[in-house]
Formats: structure tokens, C-alpha cells, sequence
């Protein structure tokens, strides 16, 4: 069971090695949602998402002969860079499995990190197999993107910060959640700090299986989901669908209209570009404005890898 005080300690570790970034606020905003919101900026973390932040941690914390063995994952985002620069500050090998469709931004992000990738087909079958092929033929240390007691506290650290920034008792704080790593890491510190402010999970309605998963009482995975939000696809794990049950106190859902019109907003009033992911908190504001109203809400923006070239406000 990770408690606050494992938050407390990945955070020493990895503190000289992360951005302690900024926390933004607008009057703009503000006035149009009738409520005091404070954006915590994940996507000026190194890779561009709080991603680094887990990753960091659970490489830090493998013994010397763990780590001349190396790590191993799959992931065709955000976790498969955090993974490898993590591992290149150790000087740990990363063995990377990547979908043979990954942006090539992504692909090339990676390598630059010293990730030495595999590519596979992309199913998620294939993705496990070739996973489990280099854990077998190098002994490394199989890293999961969330369901990893490591990973989530080191994501509670975003929290952890967040807190101590924001210098009053918040009413809300929100996360987007995928897999839930950074949603259990988030609800852990917050809850520990003050149980009585309210930890959401903000989800696309194109993509709601942790929604149903939380209503539901066990885990339903996801299926086919058709969102712009590209980081929020898989499904929770065992690990972070345990915390998320005595922990986080709702789970709300916005239309992928919302997710592409906050972005718009985060871009034209905080002059910073976020991920679609990154964006679901402030859209599931504009689908609930009443839960809000009054509120001092704070929004985790969990990142800002979107390739550019061919991206476009839709």
C-alpha cells in the first residue's frame, strides 16, 4: 500500500533532477467559469509531462545490479520517453517496445534519449510478447507506465508540489486519468494534506472506462475508444483502481468539443500549449460549470506532447 510518506521520500530523490513547475492562474478564466482555478503546468516537465516524474523514481530505487541489467517497457508515448531519460541520468540500459505506428516525433524523442527501441506490431499482444522477449534475454526490470507502487508515488510528487504552491486549502483538485497513475498519486497527497478537499478524474465520454470502473465497483477495460485525448487509452490497473476506490471522490466526463475548445482556451489565455489529455480537466469545467461555481479548483496539466506538424485545431 503506498502511502504519503512514500511520495514524500520519492520526491527527495528525484527533486535536483525535475522542473518544479510553474502554477498558473487567469482572471480571464476565472471570470467565465464563476470560479478560482489553478493550472499546475506538467507540460513544462521535462519530456513535456509529469510522465518523468514516476519514472525517475522507480529507476532510482533499483539496486545496483538491477540497474547494469536495465529496464524495459512498452508505451508509444509519453512514459517510453520518461522511461529513457530516466535511465540515461542512472546510465541504466532502456529497452523500449514501440508500436511500429508511434509518431515519429515520439520514435525520435526516444532515441535521443538513449532508449534502444524494439518495434512490434500495434496490438497490445504483441507489445507484452516483445516486452517479455528482451526481459528474458537481458534480466531487466519490467517498468509499468502506472500500475507500479514506484511510478505512482513518484506522479503524487506533481500533488505533493502543487499543494505547497498554492497556498490556501483548495476545494477540488483534478487530474486527467488513462491508467490512473498520476489520478492515485494525486488523491494520496491531496488526501493527506486535507481529506476534506474533493480529488476528481477527469475523463473524455469517448473514452470512460474508468468512469464505469468506478461506478461499476470492479474494473471494466477499455474499448475502442474514438477521443482526440490519445493519452487517456488504457484502461486502470489493479494497483491504481484500489486507490482510486477510497480515495478519490468522483470521476467526471467531457465531450471531445470541451477537451478541443479548453485547449483552446489554456493556449489563448495562459499562452501555453497542452495535449488533449492535458486539457480534460478544464473541459470537464465547461460540462459541469455548477459543480464548480465559487470552487477553488486546481488542474493538473498533465502534458504538452502534441506533434505539431501535423496537428490542427479542429
Amino acid at each position: 500500500m503506498i502511502i504519503y510518506e512514500d511520495i514524500c521520500q520519492a520526491h527527495k530523490r528525484i527533486n535536483d533532477y525535475i522542473h518544479r513547475t510553474p502554477v498558473f492562474k487567469s482572471t480571464r478564466i476565472n471570470e467565465r467559469f464563476g470560479c478560482s482555478i489553478w493550472f499546475k503546468c506538467e507540460n513544462m516537465q521535462k519530456v513535456g509531462a509529469f510522465k518523468f516524474r514516476g519514472a525517475l523514481n522507480a529507476v532510482s530505487m533499483l539496486s545496483v545490479f538491477e540497474r547494469q541489467r536495465g529496464v524495459v517497457t512498452h508505451s508509444s508515448g509519453n512514459h517510453a520517453q520518461a522511461l529513457s531519460l530516466a535511465a540515461k541520468i542512472f546510465n541504466v540500459p532502456a529497452f523500449i517496445v514501440m508500436p511500429n505506428n508511434a509518431p515519429q516525433v515520439k520514435i525520435d524523442a526516444v532515441k535521443e534519449y538513449g532508449g534502444i527501441i524494439t518495434f512490434c506490431e500495434p496490438v497490445l499482444e504483441q507489445r507484452e510478447l516483445s516486452a517479455q522477449i528482451l526481459i528474458e534475454k537481458h534480466g531487466a526490470n519490467f517498468i509499468h507506465p502506472y500500475d507500479n507502487e514506484n511510478i505512482i508515488a513518484g506522479q503524487g510528487t506533481c500533488a505533493k508540489e502543487f499543494l505547497e504552491q498554492v497556498d490556501q486549502n483548495l476545494d477540488v483538485v483534478m487530474t486527467p486519468v488513462g491508467g490512473g497513475g498520476l489520478l492515485s498519486g494525486t488523491a494520496i497527497s491531496v488526501k493527506a494534506n486535507n481529506k476534506a478537499t474533493l480529488v476528481y478524474g477527469a475523463e473524455p465520454q469517448m473514452a470512460d472506462d474508468a468512469y464505469k470502473s468506478f461506478y461499476s465497483g470492479k474494473i471494466i477495460p477499455q474499448t475502442n475508444p474514438q477521443t482526440i485525448a490519445d493519452g487517456l487509452l488504457t484502461s486502470l490497473g489493479d494497483i491504481t483502481f484500489d486507490v482510486i476506490k477510497h480515495n478519490v471522490d468522483d470521476i467526471l466526463l467531457c465531450s471531445e468539443k470541451s477537451i478541443i475548445m479548453a485547449m483552446k482556451i489554456i493556449f489563448q489565455n495562459l499562452k501555453i500549449v497542452v495535449e488533449p489529455s492535458a486539457a480534460v480537466g478544464l473541459a470537464c469545467v465547461i460540462d459541469n460549470p455548477e459543480r464548480f461555481r465559487n470552487q477553488k479548483v486546481g488542474i493538473i496539466l498533465s502534458g504538452g506532447n502534441i506533434d505539431v506538424s501535423s496537428f490542427g485545431w479542429r
